[in-house]
């Protein structure tokens, strides 16, 4: 049984007793996760959210994800940051599977290969690009953290933006069965992007959304395109930003 260690809220006094020591590890120690599906492999502490080594992190998120996923299937995590869902889906499909990993964040990009180096991991491929509707360079806006950057046009930095639809055709990407996004409000670009894909291949789709006018494009295109779409974990679809879409 997980214990969900990243449900205590950090303001209330166990919540900050229990973080306490974890700011005098050094961000560069390398540290099995002590639970869970991952439970054994090694995250660099500093990387992310101490909930990621901890086994807690996004708990109903995880466990969902991970009850979907099959041996031998094809995963994309679009928006992988340092690479926990990344090494969660590849565990999941085993060595007859495949995990494709998108992210263009360049420090974010250094660490998820080395996540995919450290726990020696050979069905993953990386690449370093965000996911949108269009092909080409595009403006990348750094966030408050590693995990909130986001494609905008006064963005600081310049990355490659792809199109899975174009990646796909060019024979880069393959057929996935299962899909989990989440990019900082750039999804219904991307979900624009991959509308030949997701016709031909029918993946499950585990969405963030984040904002309410975001989230309702997303349930509608997805709707519009045969997918229904509920709440993660039970949540209502109206006021969740987590969302699942089954393909009819």
């Amino acid at each position: 049984m997980q214990i969900n260690l990243s449900a205590v809220p950090a303001h209330t006094w166990f919540g900050r007793a229990l973080r306490a020591p974890l700011r005098l590890l050094p961000r560069s120690l390398v540290v099995p996760i002590l639970q869970g599906p991952l439970r054994g492999d090694l995250w660099i502490l500093g990387s992310s959210n101490h909930g990621c080594w901890l086994g807690s992190y996004e708990l109903p998120k995880q466990r969902a994800i991970w009850a979907a996923i099959r041996p031998g299937d094809i995963v994309f995590d679009i928006g992988a940051n340092v690479g926990f869902y990344t090494l969660l889906a590849a565990r999941g499909v085993g060595s007859g599977g495949r995990v494709v990993a998108f992210e263009p964040e360049p420090k974010n990009v250094e660490l998820l290969r080395s996540h995919v180096r450290i726990n020696r991991l050979s069905n993953v491929e990386v690449i370093p690009a965000a996911v949108s509707r269009d092909t080409g360079p595009a403006r990348f806006q750094r966030g408050g953290s590693g995990a909130t950057g986001a494609l905008s046009t006064s963005g600081e930095l310049q990355v490659d933006a792809v199109s899975l639809d174009d990646l796909f055709a060019a024979g880069r990407i393959p057929a996935p069965a299962l899909i989990k996004m989440d990019i900082e409000g750039g999804e219904h670009q991307a979900l624009l992007g991959g509308q030949g894909l997701l016709a031909r291949s029918r993946p499950l789709l585990f969405l963030a959304t984040h904002s309410p006018e975001i989230h309702s494009s997303c349930v509608s295109l997805l709707q519009s395109w045969g997918y229904i779409a509920e709440g993660l974990a039970g949540a209502a679809l109206e006021t969740t930003d987590e969302l699942v879409a089954r393909p009819r």
